[in-house]
């Protein structure tokens, strides 16, 4: 077979892993007491926050995303207190199986898995809440399983025009450094991400973002532990208090290298190049779905994710590329994650460290599938990606 080689992972996160972060890792254990590694850690904060377009707080825990769910929850929320929650696919009913765990009542309002968030249904559902049970809306950004992007200054302005007081809190694990996120422009009290997908660093951190209204429900949520607590994290007195602990040490450094890169680039350019590797992407599934079933989960390009593509192939046929793909031409695409059936359905992730050729090879590999396959499809897909890449200065 055409598999040997190097072996590429187009799975929405883990992302691809740049050269210059494993590099930055592959060194020996430091001093967690004193030196470089206390320099190194410090620096990482201002980054981190720039990146959010926040002059908030930055807490980073050891842990994956859903890790960070928790951590938000704990220092805003108490046992008993009611959020609600914006469903768009798996990860918000994610987050609010997180909160139930906790002993929180989450109402969930589902929009499906082809549309963002309804703001009209949103603006009811606080209208009736008259006496303010609501102490948080919680909500992603871009659900890596359905690849939808919601409106999050939107949420904000319907907040603010209800006079409802619940804290605004984001997921944007899946689109941080890929999608344009502007934390404090766009009102947002409490923001979670995790290195491991536009950061491109091994899985292992989770960052939670706050402002000073989320800061303040700190002074009654009781379920913050000593771990959980992020205001020790955020202000430590030692260093040991960044981490509650032991630091994840080689990841400080593997997250360093990976915010250098992005600074070097430019995160408005990191912004443009993602959009335009997405706009790669459609313009093949475009051509692909002129014949057979091949089509994108959101129709709205407008409500698409810059960093994850979900797409629907077919019963059987989602499952049947995805392992061509990875047998024959060592390309391994994404699971139809939560979807039924999740056979027909697949991802593609194009976060981080991801450039056109990469794009391209993967659009090519999988027109080579569906030929071989035999699944239906239209013609002329690779020819209007590479268009689009060609349009680029």
């Amino acid at each position: 077979m055409l598999a040997n080689g190097r072996p590429y992972l187009a799975i929405p996160g883990p992302s691809v892993m740049p050269d210059r972060v494993l590099n930055a890792m592959h060194r020996a254990s430091p001093n967690i007491y004193t030196g470089q590694l206390h320099e190194v850690t410090h620096s990482l904060i201002p980054d981190l926050k720039s990146l959010a377009r926040t002059d908030g707080n930055c807490a980073i825990y050891i842990g994956n995303g859903h890790a960070a769910w928790e951590a938000a929850l704990a220092n805003i929320l108490s046992r008993g207190d009611h959020v609600l929650v914006l469903a768009t696919g798996r990860f918000g009913h994610g987050w609010a199986d997180i909160a139930r765990g906790m002993g929180i009542n989450a109402e969930v309002l589902d929009f499906g898995q082809q549309k963002d968030v309804d703001l009209e249904r949103v603006e009811a559902a606080l209208a009736a809440d008259t006496g303010h049970r609501f102490k948080a809306v919680l909500m992603v950004h871009v659900d890596t399983s359905t690849s939808v992007k919601n409106d999050v200054p939107g949420m904000r302005e319907v907040l603010d025009q209800s006079g409802h007081p619940a804290l605004l809190c984001v997921d944007c694990i899946a689109s941080f450094a890929c999608d344009r996120f502007e934390m404090d422009a766009w009102g947002v009290d409490v923001m979670v991400s995790a290195c491991q997908k536009g950061l491109m660093t091994p899985p292992g951190l989770g960052l939670v973002y706050f402002n000073e209204k989320a800061d303040s429900a700190r002074e009654t949520a009781d379920l913050a532990t000593s771990y959980w607590d992020w205001r020790p994290r955020v202000d430590p007195e030692q260093y040991y208090q960044f981490f509650n602990g032991t630091a994840p040490t080689h990841h400080i450094y593997g997250l360093r290298e990976a915010l250098d890169m992005i600074a070097e680039e430019g995160l408005e350019a990191v912004w443009a190049r993602h959009e335009r590797l997405a706009r790669t992407i459609w313009a093949a599934f475009d051509a692909w779905g002129r014949e057979g079933q091949m089509a994108l989960n959101i129709a709205d390009p407008n409500k698409r994710s810059h960093a994850v593509t979900s797409a629907y192939a077919g019963p059987g046929d989602g499952d049947r590329l995805r392992e061509w793909c990875e047998r024959v031409a060592g390309v391994t695409l994404g699971i139809g994650l939560g979807r039924e059936p999740a056979d027909a359905y697949f991802r593609i992730g194009h976060m981080g460290h991801v450039n056109a050729h990469m794009v391209l090879g993967v659009l090519a590999v999988m027109d080579a599938g569906l030929k071989a396959l035999e699944i239906p499809h239209g013609v002329g897909a690779l020819e209007a990606a590479a268009k689009v890449v060609a349009e680029a200065r």
